[in-house]
Protein backbone atom coordinates (compact mmCIF):
# COMPACT_ATOMS: atom_id res chain seq x y z
CA UNK A 1 0.00 0.00 0.00
CA UNK A 2 2.43 2.52 1.04
CA UNK A 3 5.03 3.73 -1.30
CA UNK A 4 8.82 4.08 0.03
CA UNK A 5 8.47 7.93 0.28
CA UNK A 6 5.03 7.56 1.97
CA UNK A 7 5.19 8.75 6.03
CA UNK A 8 2.62 9.62 8.24
CA UNK A 9 3.34 13.63 7.00
CA UNK A 10 4.04 13.16 3.30
CA UNK A 11 0.28 14.27 2.80
CA UNK A 12 1.97 18.00 3.68
CA UNK A 13 3.44 18.34 -0.16
CA UNK A 14 0.17 17.32 -1.79
CA UNK A 15 -2.87 20.08 -1.70
CA UNK A 16 -5.11 19.68 1.06
CA UNK A 17 -8.89 21.16 0.83
CA UNK A 18 -11.16 21.49 3.58
CA UNK A 19 -8.31 22.74 6.02
CA UNK A 20 -9.33 25.32 9.03
CA UNK A 21 -7.88 28.36 9.12
CA UNK A 22 -5.96 28.20 11.82
CA UNK A 23 -4.81 31.65 13.49
CA UNK A 24 -2.10 30.90 15.47
CA UNK A 25 -0.12 28.10 13.80
CA UNK A 26 1.99 27.69 16.71
CA UNK A 27 -0.98 26.72 19.22
CA UNK A 28 -1.94 24.16 16.47
CA UNK A 29 1.85 22.81 16.43
CA UNK A 30 2.09 22.24 20.55
CA UNK A 31 -1.40 20.61 20.24
CA UNK A 32 -0.33 18.45 17.73
CA UNK A 33 2.69 17.18 19.32
CA UNK A 34 1.11 16.54 22.94
CA UNK A 35 -1.37 14.44 20.51
CA UNK A 36 1.79 12.44 19.27
CA UNK A 37 2.44 11.42 22.63
CA UNK A 38 -0.91 10.28 24.00
CA UNK A 39 -2.15 6.51 23.83
CA UNK A 40 -3.52 5.32 20.79
CA UNK A 41 -7.25 5.39 20.80
CA UNK A 42 -8.02 2.14 18.70
CA UNK A 43 -4.97 -0.58 18.21
CA UNK A 44 -3.62 -2.20 14.72
CA UNK A 45 -5.13 -5.53 15.63
CA UNK A 46 -8.40 -4.43 15.93
CA UNK A 47 -8.18 -2.33 12.69
CA UNK A 48 -7.10 -5.75 10.74
CA UNK A 49 -9.63 -7.47 12.06
CA UNK A 50 -11.70 -4.87 10.38
CA UNK A 51 -9.97 -5.81 7.01
CA UNK A 52 -10.81 -9.13 7.52
CA UNK A 53 -14.54 -8.65 8.23
CA UNK A 54 -14.82 -6.49 5.21
CA UNK A 55 -13.02 -8.54 3.31
CA UNK A 56 -16.37 -11.14 3.70
CA UNK A 57 -18.47 -8.43 3.00
CA UNK A 58 -16.36 -7.91 -0.43
CA UNK A 59 -17.06 -11.72 -1.44
CA UNK A 60 -20.31 -11.48 -0.90
CA UNK A 61 -20.43 -13.52 2.73
CA UNK A 62 -21.68 -10.46 5.00
CA UNK A 63 -23.12 -7.06 5.02
CA UNK A 64 -21.97 -4.00 6.37
CA UNK A 65 -24.19 -1.22 8.39
CA UNK A 66 -22.35 1.73 8.95
CA UNK A 67 -24.34 4.31 10.57
CA UNK A 68 -24.08 7.54 13.38
CA UNK A 69 -24.25 10.69 13.95
CA UNK A 70 -23.37 13.41 11.08
CA UNK A 71 -21.27 15.35 13.50
CA UNK A 72 -20.79 14.32 17.12
CA UNK A 73 -21.13 17.08 19.64
CA UNK A 74 -19.63 18.18 22.62
CA UNK A 75 -22.18 19.29 23.97
CA UNK A 76 -24.48 16.63 24.01
CA UNK A 77 -22.17 14.18 25.22
CA UNK A 78 -23.44 11.54 27.65
CA UNK A 79 -23.49 7.99 28.40
CA UNK A 80 -27.14 7.97 27.77
CA UNK A 81 -26.77 9.46 24.07
CA UNK A 82 -24.10 7.04 23.40
CA UNK A 83 -25.94 4.16 24.62
CA UNK A 84 -28.86 4.98 22.70
CA UNK A 85 -27.67 5.25 19.42
CA UNK A 86 -25.85 2.33 19.98
CA UNK A 87 -29.04 0.34 20.92
CA UNK A 88 -30.44 1.95 17.43
CA UNK A 89 -27.72 0.35 15.68
CA UNK A 90 -27.61 -3.10 17.10
CA UNK A 91 -31.55 -3.07 16.38
CA UNK A 92 -31.32 -2.84 12.80
CA UNK A 93 -28.44 -4.94 12.99
CA UNK A 94 -31.06 -8.16 14.40
CA UNK A 95 -33.37 -6.57 12.29
CA UNK A 96 -31.17 -7.16 9.12
CA UNK A 97 -29.72 -10.32 10.13
CA UNK A 98 -33.22 -11.95 10.88
CA UNK A 99 -34.50 -10.89 8.23
CA UNK A 100 -31.82 -11.87 5.43
CA UNK A 101 -30.09 -14.45 6.94
CA UNK A 102 -26.69 -12.94 6.18
CA UNK A 103 -24.44 -11.71 9.38
CA UNK A 104 -24.26 -8.08 10.10
CA UNK A 105 -21.25 -6.45 10.02
CA UNK A 106 -21.48 -3.15 12.57
CA UNK A 107 -18.97 -0.13 12.26
CA UNK A 108 -20.13 3.54 13.75
CA UNK A 109 -19.95 6.77 12.64
CA UNK A 110 -18.90 7.86 15.85
CA UNK A 111 -15.51 8.25 18.87
CA UNK A 112 -14.76 10.77 16.01
CA UNK A 113 -16.87 12.30 13.67
CA UNK A 114 -16.04 15.88 14.86
CA UNK A 115 -15.46 17.65 11.71
CA UNK A 116 -17.46 18.59 8.68
CA UNK A 117 -16.75 19.62 5.29
CA UNK A 118 -18.06 22.58 3.87
CA UNK A 119 -18.79 24.18 0.47
CA UNK A 120 -17.65 27.23 1.27
CA UNK A 121 -15.24 28.92 4.03
CA UNK A 122 -17.82 31.88 5.52
CA UNK A 123 -21.43 31.66 5.42
CA UNK A 124 -23.66 34.56 6.28
CA UNK A 125 -26.20 34.33 9.51
CA UNK A 126 -28.15 36.69 9.26
CA UNK A 127 -26.55 40.01 7.67
CA UNK A 128 -23.04 38.79 9.17
CA UNK A 129 -20.35 37.01 7.23
CA UNK A 130 -19.04 34.69 9.64
CA UNK A 131 -16.48 31.28 9.28
CA UNK A 132 -18.47 28.38 8.83
CA UNK A 133 -19.24 25.93 11.50
CA UNK A 134 -16.57 23.26 10.40
CA UNK A 135 -17.46 20.88 13.51
CA UNK A 136 -16.79 21.46 17.25
CA UNK A 137 -13.19 19.94 16.80
CA UNK A 138 -12.72 23.13 14.60
CA UNK A 139 -15.02 26.06 16.11
CA UNK A 140 -18.37 26.56 17.77
CA UNK A 141 -21.83 26.85 16.17
CA UNK A 142 -22.61 30.09 18.18
CA UNK A 143 -23.04 32.66 15.64
CA UNK A 144 -20.07 34.95 16.47
CA UNK A 145 -16.61 35.83 15.36
CA UNK A 146 -14.86 34.70 18.48
CA UNK A 147 -16.66 31.27 18.59
CA UNK A 148 -16.59 30.87 14.96
CA UNK A 149 -12.41 31.29 14.86
CA UNK A 150 -10.68 27.77 14.66
CA UNK A 151 -9.10 26.91 18.18
CA UNK A 152 -6.81 23.74 18.62
CA UNK A 153 -7.73 23.43 21.82
CA UNK A 154 -10.39 21.66 20.51
CA UNK A 155 -8.56 18.80 18.87
CA UNK A 156 -7.44 17.65 22.71
CA UNK A 157 -10.97 17.65 23.69
CA UNK A 158 -12.10 15.86 20.46
CA UNK A 159 -9.47 13.11 21.55
CA UNK A 160 -10.57 12.60 25.03
CA UNK A 161 -14.61 12.37 24.35
CA UNK A 162 -13.45 9.77 21.54
CA UNK A 163 -11.46 7.85 24.09
CA UNK A 164 -14.43 7.86 26.76
CA UNK A 165 -16.97 7.37 24.03
CA UNK A 166 -15.17 4.38 22.81
CA UNK A 167 -14.58 2.80 26.65
CA UNK A 168 -18.19 2.87 27.16
CA UNK A 169 -18.84 1.15 23.79
CA UNK A 170 -16.40 -1.77 24.41
CA UNK A 171 -18.30 -2.08 27.69
CA UNK A 172 -21.72 -2.02 26.78
CA UNK A 173 -20.75 -4.60 23.54
CA UNK A 174 -18.74 -6.48 25.25
CA UNK A 175 -20.12 -6.62 29.45
CA UNK A 176 -23.64 -7.81 28.66
CA UNK A 177 -25.79 -4.48 27.23
CA UNK A 178 -24.91 -6.16 24.02
CA UNK A 179 -26.57 -9.48 25.18
CA UNK A 180 -28.89 -10.64 22.11
CA UNK A 181 -31.12 -12.17 25.35
CA UNK A 182 -31.83 -8.41 25.83
CA UNK A 183 -33.45 -8.48 22.83
CA UNK A 184 -36.84 -6.48 24.16
CA UNK A 185 -34.90 -4.33 26.43
CA UNK A 186 -33.42 -2.43 23.15
CA UNK A 187 -36.82 -1.59 22.52
CA UNK A 188 -36.76 2.36 23.19
CA UNK A 189 -40.41 2.90 24.76
CA UNK A 190 -40.79 5.61 21.85
CA UNK A 191 -40.03 2.91 19.10
CA UNK A 192 -41.95 0.41 21.02
CA UNK A 193 -45.11 2.57 20.38
CA UNK A 194 -44.71 2.43 16.67
CA UNK A 195 -45.57 -0.15 13.58
CA UNK A 196 -41.75 -0.64 13.42
CA UNK A 197 -41.48 -1.40 16.76
CA UNK A 198 -44.05 -3.65 17.27
CA UNK A 199 -42.97 -6.20 13.86
CA UNK A 200 -39.47 -5.57 16.03
CA UNK A 201 -40.79 -7.08 18.92
CA UNK A 202 -42.52 -10.12 17.08
CA UNK A 203 -38.84 -11.23 15.66
CA UNK A 204 -37.47 -10.38 19.60
CA UNK A 205 -40.33 -13.21 20.37
CA UNK A 206 -39.16 -15.07 17.64
CA UNK A 207 -35.51 -15.09 18.84
CA UNK A 208 -35.94 -15.49 21.93
CA UNK A 209 -38.35 -18.88 21.46
CA UNK A 210 -34.99 -20.37 19.59
CA UNK A 211 -32.97 -19.58 22.40
CA UNK A 212 -35.47 -21.48 24.53
CA UNK A 213 -35.21 -24.16 22.30
CA UNK A 214 -31.99 -24.48 21.49
CA UNK A 215 -31.67 -24.35 25.87
CA UNK A 216 -34.42 -27.19 26.00
CA UNK A 217 -31.71 -29.52 23.06
CA UNK A 218 -29.31 -29.14 25.94
CA UNK A 219 -27.02 -26.42 23.94
CA UNK A 220 -25.00 -24.38 26.41
CA UNK A 221 -25.45 -20.73 25.10
CA UNK A 222 -23.73 -19.35 28.23
CA UNK A 223 -20.70 -20.52 26.34
CA UNK A 224 -21.44 -18.97 22.96
CA UNK A 225 -19.75 -16.02 23.18
CA UNK A 226 -21.43 -14.44 20.03
CA UNK A 227 -24.79 -14.38 21.74
CA UNK A 228 -23.76 -12.15 24.44
CA UNK A 229 -21.47 -9.60 23.22
CA UNK A 230 -20.76 -8.16 19.78
CA UNK A 231 -17.59 -6.95 17.52
CA UNK A 232 -18.24 -2.80 16.89
CA UNK A 233 -15.85 -0.67 14.99
CA UNK A 234 -15.67 3.10 14.78
CA UNK A 235 -14.70 5.37 11.82
CA UNK A 236 -14.90 8.86 10.83
CA UNK A 237 -14.02 11.15 8.01
CA UNK A 238 -10.42 11.53 7.78
CA UNK A 239 -10.78 15.46 7.54
CA UNK A 240 -7.88 17.34 9.59
CA UNK A 241 -5.03 16.06 8.78
CA UNK A 242 -3.15 17.25 11.12
CA UNK A 243 -5.09 15.64 13.83
CA UNK A 244 -4.87 11.97 11.95
CA UNK A 245 -1.30 12.09 11.39
CA UNK A 246 -0.50 13.06 15.21
CA UNK A 247 -2.56 9.73 16.24
CA UNK A 248 -0.74 7.42 13.30
CA UNK A 249 1.18 4.77 14.90
CA UNK A 250 3.77 1.96 13.75
CA UNK A 251 2.37 -1.12 14.48
CA UNK A 252 5.18 -3.03 17.00
CA UNK A 253 3.90 -6.72 15.58
CA UNK A 254 4.34 -5.68 11.61
CA UNK A 255 6.19 -2.32 11.28
CA UNK A 256 3.19 -1.46 9.32
CA UNK A 257 1.16 2.47 9.89
CA UNK A 258 -1.84 2.55 11.32
CA UNK A 259 -4.18 5.70 11.87
CA UNK A 260 -5.21 5.12 15.92
CA UNK A 261 -7.75 7.61 15.87
CA UNK A 262 -10.13 5.13 14.23
CA UNK A 263 -10.68 1.62 13.07
CA UNK A 264 -11.60 2.73 9.36
CA UNK A 265 -11.47 6.26 8.12
CA UNK A 266 -13.15 7.48 5.07
CA UNK A 267 -12.17 11.07 2.49
CA UNK A 268 -15.33 12.42 0.75
CA UNK A 269 -16.34 13.67 -2.63
CA UNK A 270 -14.65 16.62 -1.69
CA UNK A 271 -11.41 15.47 -0.66
CA UNK A 272 -11.09 12.25 -2.92
CA UNK A 273 -8.94 14.23 -5.51
CA UNK A 274 -6.78 11.12 -6.50
CA UNK A 275 -3.32 13.58 -6.59
CA UNK A 276 -4.36 15.00 -3.32
CA UNK A 277 -3.58 15.17 0.17
CA UNK A 278 -6.06 13.32 1.78
CA UNK A 279 -5.96 10.19 -0.54
CA UNK A 280 -2.07 10.51 -0.21
CA UNK A 281 -2.90 10.14 3.40
CA UNK A 282 -5.02 7.20 3.20
CA UNK A 283 -2.71 5.73 0.80
CA UNK A 284 0.25 4.46 3.45
CA UNK A 285 -2.31 3.77 6.44
CA UNK A 286 -2.88 -0.25 6.75
CA UNK A 287 -6.33 0.27 8.25
CA UNK A 288 -9.27 0.07 6.20
CA UNK A 289 -10.29 2.92 4.22
CA UNK A 290 -13.45 4.41 1.86
CA UNK A 291 -14.14 6.97 -0.93
CA UNK A 292 -17.06 8.53 -1.37
CA UNK A 293 -18.11 8.86 -5.00
CA UNK A 294 -20.71 11.25 -6.08
CA UNK A 295 -22.38 11.16 -9.47
CA UNK A 296 -19.62 13.64 -10.36
CA UNK A 297 -17.36 10.32 -10.20
CA UNK A 298 -16.47 8.80 -13.73
CA UNK A 299 -15.19 5.35 -14.20
CA UNK A 300 -11.36 6.00 -14.74
CA UNK A 301 -11.38 7.81 -11.01
CA UNK A 302 -13.04 5.12 -9.60
CA UNK A 303 -10.21 2.66 -10.93
CA UNK A 304 -7.26 5.39 -10.09
CA UNK A 305 -8.55 5.09 -6.71
CA UNK A 306 -8.07 1.76 -6.43
CA UNK A 307 -5.22 1.73 -7.70
CA UNK A 308 -3.81 4.01 -5.69
CA UNK A 309 -5.74 3.08 -2.37
CA UNK A 310 -5.41 -1.03 -2.61
CA UNK A 311 -2.90 -1.42 -5.34
CA UNK A 312 -2.33 -5.08 -3.61
CA UNK A 313 -5.62 -5.95 -3.70
CA UNK A 314 -6.50 -7.07 -0.42
CA UNK A 315 -10.09 -7.55 -0.09
CA UNK A 316 -11.77 -5.22 3.01
CA UNK A 317 -8.78 -2.76 2.24
CA UNK A 318 -11.25 -0.40 0.29
CA UNK A 319 -14.92 0.37 0.70
CA UNK A 320 -16.61 2.49 -2.09
CA UNK A 321 -19.39 4.52 -1.24
CA UNK A 322 -21.62 5.84 -3.68
CA UNK A 323 -23.86 9.17 -2.70
CA UNK A 324 -25.77 9.58 -5.90
CA UNK A 325 -29.01 10.93 -4.99
CA UNK A 326 -32.39 9.25 -6.03
CA UNK A 327 -32.42 10.57 -9.33
CA UNK A 328 -29.09 10.06 -10.52
CA UNK A 329 -28.25 6.14 -8.63
CA UNK A 330 -29.49 4.07 -12.11
CA UNK A 331 -27.66 5.84 -14.70
CA UNK A 332 -24.06 6.96 -12.86
CA UNK A 333 -23.24 3.68 -10.65
CA UNK A 334 -23.22 0.87 -13.11
CA UNK A 335 -20.68 2.48 -15.24
CA UNK A 336 -18.43 2.40 -11.66
CA UNK A 337 -19.52 -1.01 -10.49
CA UNK A 338 -18.84 -2.74 -14.16
CA UNK A 339 -15.37 -1.01 -14.53
CA UNK A 340 -14.29 -1.76 -11.13
CA UNK A 341 -15.59 -5.18 -11.63
CA UNK A 342 -14.04 -5.84 -14.79
CA UNK A 343 -10.42 -4.49 -13.53
CA UNK A 344 -11.28 -7.44 -10.74
CA UNK A 345 -10.65 -5.01 -7.61
CA UNK A 346 -12.01 -6.59 -4.77
CA UNK A 347 -13.86 -3.61 -3.10
CA UNK A 348 -16.45 -3.24 -0.72
CA UNK A 349 -19.81 -1.25 -1.89
CA UNK A 350 -21.74 0.54 0.30
CA UNK A 351 -24.61 3.01 -0.33
CA UNK A 352 -24.73 6.29 1.13
CA UNK A 353 -28.42 7.37 0.70
CA UNK A 354 -28.35 10.57 2.65
CA UNK A 355 -26.28 13.23 1.34
CA UNK A 356 -27.17 13.17 -2.41
CA UNK A 357 -31.14 13.78 -1.29
CA UNK A 358 -30.90 17.13 0.92
CA UNK A 359 -32.82 19.72 0.78
CA UNK A 360 -34.03 23.23 1.88
CA UNK A 361 -37.74 22.62 2.87
CA UNK A 362 -40.82 25.38 2.97
CA UNK A 363 -40.40 25.72 6.21
CA UNK A 364 -36.84 26.93 5.62
CA UNK A 365 -34.78 23.60 7.51
CA UNK A 366 -32.31 21.56 6.04
CA UNK A 367 -33.95 18.02 5.26
CA UNK A 368 -34.19 14.50 3.43
CA UNK A 369 -37.34 12.56 2.96
CA UNK A 370 -37.48 9.15 3.82
CA UNK A 371 -38.59 8.12 0.48
CA UNK A 372 -36.11 9.24 -1.32
CA UNK A 373 -33.77 7.28 0.80
CA UNK A 374 -35.10 4.72 0.25
CA UNK A 375 -35.56 5.33 -3.44
CA UNK A 376 -31.49 5.85 -3.58
CA UNK A 377 -31.05 2.49 -1.48
CA UNK A 378 -33.25 0.28 -4.03
CA UNK A 379 -31.52 2.03 -6.98
CA UNK A 380 -28.55 0.48 -5.45
CA UNK A 381 -29.51 -2.84 -5.05
CA UNK A 382 -30.90 -3.22 -8.84
CA UNK A 383 -28.04 -1.43 -9.86
CA UNK A 384 -25.78 -4.44 -8.21
CA UNK A 385 -29.00 -7.08 -9.30
CA UNK A 386 -28.29 -5.65 -12.85
CA UNK A 387 -24.17 -6.17 -12.97
CA UNK A 388 -23.99 -9.36 -11.13
CA UNK A 389 -22.16 -7.31 -7.66
CA UNK A 390 -23.13 -7.75 -4.38
CA UNK A 391 -24.52 -4.86 -2.85
CA UNK A 392 -22.08 -4.49 0.44
CA UNK A 393 -23.77 -2.12 2.76
CA UNK A 394 -25.42 0.95 3.56
CA UNK A 395 -24.00 4.09 5.48
CA UNK A 396 -26.76 6.21 7.01
CA UNK A 397 -26.67 9.54 9.65
CA UNK A 398 -29.01 8.44 12.36
CA UNK A 399 -29.55 9.37 16.20
CA UNK A 400 -31.13 7.68 19.05
CA UNK A 401 -33.12 10.70 20.17
CA UNK A 402 -36.36 11.33 19.25
CA UNK A 403 -35.85 14.04 16.48
CA UNK A 404 -37.74 15.58 13.70
CA UNK A 405 -35.31 15.95 10.85
CA UNK A 406 -36.15 14.14 8.02
CA UNK A 407 -39.54 13.70 6.54
CA UNK A 408 -41.81 10.98 5.98
CA UNK A 409 -41.09 7.62 7.46
CA UNK A 410 -44.01 5.50 8.54
CA UNK A 411 -45.10 7.56 11.19
CA UNK A 412 -45.02 10.02 8.78
CA UNK A 413 -42.83 13.26 9.41
CA UNK A 414 -44.21 16.74 7.64
CA UNK A 415 -42.84 20.22 7.17
CA UNK A 416 -44.37 21.44 10.06
CA UNK A 417 -43.26 19.08 12.15
CA UNK A 418 -39.48 19.77 11.96
CA UNK A 419 -39.25 22.55 13.73
CA UNK A 420 -40.51 20.68 17.12
CA UNK A 421 -37.16 18.45 17.94
CA UNK A 422 -34.67 19.49 14.42
CA UNK A 423 -31.24 19.35 16.62
CA UNK A 424 -28.46 18.46 14.31
CA UNK A 425 -25.68 20.74 13.62
CA UNK A 426 -25.16 20.16 10.38
CA UNK A 427 -26.91 17.79 8.31
CA UNK A 428 -30.77 15.91 9.15
CA UNK A 429 -30.27 12.53 10.07
CA UNK A 430 -33.28 9.87 10.84
CA UNK A 431 -34.73 9.14 14.02
CA UNK A 432 -34.73 5.68 16.00
CA UNK A 433 -38.21 4.64 14.39
CA UNK A 434 -37.65 5.55 10.66
CA UNK A 435 -34.10 3.77 11.23
CA UNK A 436 -35.94 0.32 12.03
CA UNK A 437 -38.21 1.16 9.06
CA UNK A 438 -34.91 1.47 6.80
CA UNK A 439 -33.80 -1.73 8.27
CA UNK A 440 -36.54 -3.82 7.65
CA UNK A 441 -36.48 -2.27 4.04
CA UNK A 442 -33.23 -3.28 3.33
CA UNK A 443 -33.45 -6.87 4.80
CA UNK A 444 -36.02 -7.49 2.40
CA UNK A 445 -33.89 -6.74 -0.60
CA UNK A 446 -31.18 -8.03 0.79
CA UNK A 447 -33.61 -11.21 0.64
CA UNK A 448 -33.66 -10.87 -2.98
CA UNK A 449 -30.06 -10.09 -4.38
Amino acid sequence: MATPSWSPSSWRDRPAGQQPDWPDPAALDRVLKQLSTLPPLVFAGEARALTGELGRVAAGEAFLLQAGDCAESFDGFSADAIRDKLRVILQMAVVLTYGSGVPVLKVGRIAGQFAKPRSSPTELVGDVELPSFRGHMVNDIAPTAEARAADPERLIQGYHQAAATLNLLRAFTKGGFADLNRVHAWNQEFVASSRQGRRYERIADEIERALRFMRACGIDLENEHQLHQVDFYTSHEALLLGYEEALTRRDSITGDWYDCSAHMLWVGERTRSVDGAHVEFLSGIHNPVGVKLGPAAEPDEALALCERLNPGRVPGRLTLISRMGAAQIGDRLPPLLRAVADAGHPVVWACDPMHGNTFTSPSGHKTRHFDDVLAEIGGFFEAHRAEGTWPGGVHIELTGDDVTECLGGAEEILDHHLATRYETMCDPRLNARQSLDLAFQVAELLRTS
